[in-house]
C-alpha cells in the first residue's frame, strides 16, 4: 500500500490474489487508521476497505482485521460489532479490548456465546456493575467467574457477590481470587471467614490487617471468633442491620457471637441482634437495653432465651462497653485487655467461678487474658 490512500488501493484490495497479501493490507490500513495517520478522506475510504475485509472469506484476514482495530476507539459500530460476532480467532481481541462495542453489545454476546467469549468480556480493563452481574448471571463456567474476581477493573457490587458465593462458594478457583480483592463488603467477608479453605481465610486476614489474635483464631477454625473481629474490624459505616438478618437466616447470630461483639465494643451489633432474636422494633430493644435498671435488658435477654447464668456478666459488659466507648477505641488489644480487667474486678466475687472461667475462656477468648 502506498503512503496515501485513494480508490485504486480499494480496488486493488478487492482484486488480490492472494489470502496472505489480503491479511497484510489488511494490517497496513487498520494500523494507519488506528495511529491517525490518515486524512478524513483516507480515513473514510479507510472504513470502506474494513467493511469490505469483515466479509473476507479467509479468517486470517478478519483475524488480521480485529486485532489491528482492537485498540481503536474510531472505527464504526457496525465493523466492530461484525469482527465481534465473528468466530473465536477474530472476536477474542475486540471483546476484551474494543471500547466501541458498549455494555448492551457485551451483554448480548455473553448471553448468546460460549466460555471463552465470556472470558474474553471478563477480562476487559474495565467491567462495569452491570455487565459483571450478567456475566455471573449467564455463566455456567466457574473460570469465567474467577477471571472476573481476578479483574480489579471490574466493579463487583455485594448482591454479584453473593451471587458468585452461592453459585461457587466452595470453589477455591473462585472463592479464593474473590477473598483477595481489594475491598470486600463485610457480609461477604463474614460468609468467606466461614468457607475452610486455609488459603481463604489467609487472604482474608491479610485483606482486612487483622490482629495476631484474630489470625490465631482462624487458623483454629473458631469461626465465631473471626466474624466478630471482622465485625470489629469492619467499616464504621457498614450495615450491621444487614449483617444481622445474614447471621440470622444461616442461623448464626448466637449468643456466644453477639457477646464476643459486645466485649469488643461493638454496642451496636448487640443491639441489633437482641432485637432481631426478640422479635421487637429495633427502637424498643434499644430503650429496654439502656434502660436506668436492669429489667429491661433482663427481659429483652429472656425474651432471647439465652442462657440465665450469663445475664450478670453481660450487664457489667454492656456498662464497661458504653464507659469505654471513647476510650482505647484505636488499640483492639488495649481495649479487650480492659474489658478482661474490669469484668475480672465487677464479677468475680459475685458470679460462680465455672460459669465465670466459661465466658472468660469461650466469650472473650482465652488469650484475650
Amino acid at each position: 500500500m502506498t503512503e496515501n490512500l485513494n480508490s485504486s488501493d480499494v480496488a486493488r484490495l478487492l482484486t488480490e490474489p492472494t489470502a496472505e497479501n489480503r491479511a497484510a493490507a489488511a494490517a497496513k490500513v487498520s494500523e494507519q487508521f488506528t495511529a491517525g495517520k490518515l486524512s478524513d478522506e483516507e480515513r473514510k475510504i479507510a472504513e470502506e476497505i474494513f467493511k469490505i475485509m469483515v466479509k473476507d472469506a479467509e479468517v486470517r484476514v478478519r483475524e488480521a482485521l480485529a486485532e489491528s482495530l482492537k485498540n481503536s476507539n474510531s472505527i464504526s459500530h457496525e465493523v466492530a460489532i461484525a469482527l465481534a460476532n465473528d468466530v473465536k480467532e477474530v472476536s477474542m481481541p475486540m471483546l476484551e479490548f474494543s471500547e466501541v462495542l458498549n455494555d448492551e453489545d457485551l451483554v448480548e454476546i455473553i448471553k448468546s456465546q460460549g466460555s471463552e467469549a465470556q472470558t474474553a468480556v471478563a477480562s476487559r480493563a474495565n467491567v462495569s456493575a452491570g455487565l459483571a452481574d450478567q456475566i455471573v448471571e449467564n455463566s455456567k463456567d466457574a473460570n469465567v467467574v474467577a477471571t472476573l474476581m481476578k479483574n480489579e477493573g471490574a466493579e463487583l457490587q455485594e448482591g454479584t457477590m453473593d451471587k458468585v458465593l452461592d453459585k461457587y462458594g466452595d470453589d477455591e478457583t473462585v472463592n479464593v481470587p474473590l477473598a483477595n480483592r481489594v475491598k470486600l463488603p463485610i457480609k461477604v467477608a463474614e460468609r468467606l471467614v466461614n468457607l475452610v479453605s486455609e488459603q481463604v481465610r489467609d487472604h482474608l486476614v491479610t485483606h482486612h490487617e487483622m490482629s495476631k489474635d484474630t489470625v490465631m483464631d482462624l487458623f483454629f477454625n473458631a469461626r465465631e471468633r473471626a466474624t466478630a473481629n471482622l465485625i470489629h474490624d469492619g467499616d464504621d459505616n457498614v450495615g450491621f442491620d444487614a449483617l444481622v438478618d445474614q447471621l440470622h437466616e444461616n442461623v448464626r447470630l448466637t449468643e456466644t457471637l453477639i457477646f464476643r461483639a459486645l466485649c469488643l465494643g461493638d454496642v451496636i451489633f448487640f443491639e441489633l441482634s437482641l432485637a432481631k432474636l426478640a422479635g421487637i422494633p429495633i427502637g424498643n430493644a434499644y430503650q429496654l437495653i439502656h434502660d436506668r435498671g436492669d429489667l429491661g435488658l433482663k427481659a429483652v435477654y429472656e425474651k432471647c432465651k439465652f442462657s440465665p447464668n450469663l445475664i450478670e456478666i453481660v450487664i457489667v459488659a454492656l456498662d464497661v462497653a458504653k464507659e469505654m466507648r471513647t476510650s482505647a477505641s484505636d488499640d483492639p488489644q488495649r481495649y479487650k485487655s480492659r474489658m478482661v480487667e474490669r469484668i475480672l474486678t465487677r464479677c468475680e466475687k459475685t458470679v460462680d467461678s465455672e460459669n465465670f472461667e466459661y465466658f472468660i475462656n469461650q466469650i472473650i477468648g482465652s488469650n484475650a487474658a
